[in-house]
């Protein structure tokens, strides 16, 4: 319940969309646990504007109160993170709930401005603006850096299992902007940007 609960923290989601991104939740589980959300007044059913399967669940005003906690849970939960394996599922849109649970508003620039991340297929970004950092759905206007990454990538950098830097001298990572920006961001995430460990001397070689 509390996955689908993180689900629709990200907006409104349709059943099929649900089904697809909570691997292992059968259709029969699922239908139970949403009229159970709704009945308790968490979650709704609502129509979308665009084609195809219109009906779709959103969370409530009573439902948005979980926020904190999951998000709190999803920060908790980055310290035990183990070594990703590719037969593991990895959404790219998880990539923004993780951005907003990790965001420090302790550490805030001093003075406004946005990163863009580029997960795979989603793009969100992170918006400093009067004295608050919010993760925001969708492309930033002007941003200091962008950053484009997989998804198994960004949950790695997430865990603290590689630093970004590594991440880009692998390939794996894609970054454009002022590096005092990439800097400043990695400080708002409670990320290590630091330098990738010297590669040891060949045996014999002075």
């Amino acid at each position: 319940t509390l996955l689908i609960v993180r689900e629709l923290l990200m907006g409104p989601r349709r059943y099929i969309d649900l089904l697809n991104d909570l691997p292992g939740l059968g259709t029969n589980l699922l239908a139970e646990r949403l009229k159970s959300l709704v009945d308790r007044g968490v979650a709704r059913q609502v129509h979308l504007p665009s084609g195809g399967a219109r009906l779709a669940y959103e969370l409530t005003e009573v439902g948005q109160q979980l926020r904190p906690m999951v998000l709190g849970l999803a920060r908790w939960g980055m310290e035990f993170v183990g070594a990703y394996s590719p037969n593991e599922v990895v959404r790219p849109h998880w990539g923004f709930l993780a951005v907003e649970a990790m965001l420090d508003q302790d550490k805030l620039p001093d003075f406004d401005e946005s990163y863009q991340f580029e997960v795979d297929d989603e793009i969100f970004h992170i918006d400093v603006r009067d004295g608050e950092a919010k993760a925001v759905k969708g492309p930033a206007e002007s941003p200091a850096m962008i950053v484009r990454v997989d998804a198994a990538t960004f949950v790695e950098i997430g865990a603290g299992q590689q630093t970004p830097l590594a991440a880009m001298v692998t390939g794996r990572l894609k970054m454009e902007g002022d590096i005092e920006a990439v800097l400043r961001c990695c400080e708002l995430l409670g990320l290590e940007a630091g330098a990738i460990r010297p590669v040891p001397a060949a045996a014999g070689r002075e």
